[in-house]
């Protein structure tokens, strides 16, 4: 009966430490999906720096003379000589009688348009082309270039536990930064 109560008592105490083990492994396991922080202390924080090209756009603007040319020459002598034809009709009516009247009132008619022609067109000679200049503002957008310095993130040398580390950050930690622990077993 001694070894029947050392037997239960070695089974009671085999399945309690199982269970006790195994309930440690699955709080351990649960332990292990959250994550535990600690800061470490920073050495050095190094700027990234990259240089980039920005274009501006400058709108110029200035005056220039644009030139242009007036055609100022009688547009059709018409008026000038029909006014011409029909004073020397008129003229030309006056002179001789029968068949010679009507003659002489055609020549006149001819001769008048001939002289009121050449007198429109003596009018306007040497002011047949006028040459004229106006200022006009011409615009153009070109664009000027400068170099910029832009900082792409931190270099950053860290000390936990004795070791150093460097990662690359967006921004400055300051004197100490937030790093993740993970601890866990070997093997």
């Amino acid at each position: 009966m001694n070894t029947r109560i050392t037997a239960l008592t070695a089974a009671v105490l085999f399945i309690g430490t199982t269970t006790v083990a195994l309930a440690d492994h699955s709080y351990r396991v649960a332990r292990d999906d959250r994550a535990m922080y600690d800061y470490a202390k920073v050495i050095s924080s190094q700027p990234i720096v990259n240089y980039v090209t920005v274009k501006t756009p400058v709108r110029e603007c200035w005056e220039e003379m644009q030139y242009y040319t007036v055609d100022r020459r009688a547009r059709s002598s018409g008026g000038a000589t029909l006014v011409g034809a029909l004073i020397g009709g008129v003229i030309g009516h006056q002179f001789g009688s029968g068949r010679g009247n009507d003659a002489a009132t055609v020549a006149g008619t001819l001769i008048g348009a001939a002289v009121g022609s050449d007198a429109n067109r003596q009018r306007y000679d040497g002011h047949d082309v006028e040459r004229i200049a106006r200022p006009v503002e011409r615009c153009e957008t070109r664009y000027q270039a400068r170099q910029e310095k832009r900082i792409d993130g931190y270099r950053v040398t860290y000390r936990y536990n004795g070791q150093k580390y460097m990662t690359e950050m967006p921004y400055d930690p300051g004197r100490k930064i937030r790093v993740r622990v993970d601890v866990r077993p070997a093997g």
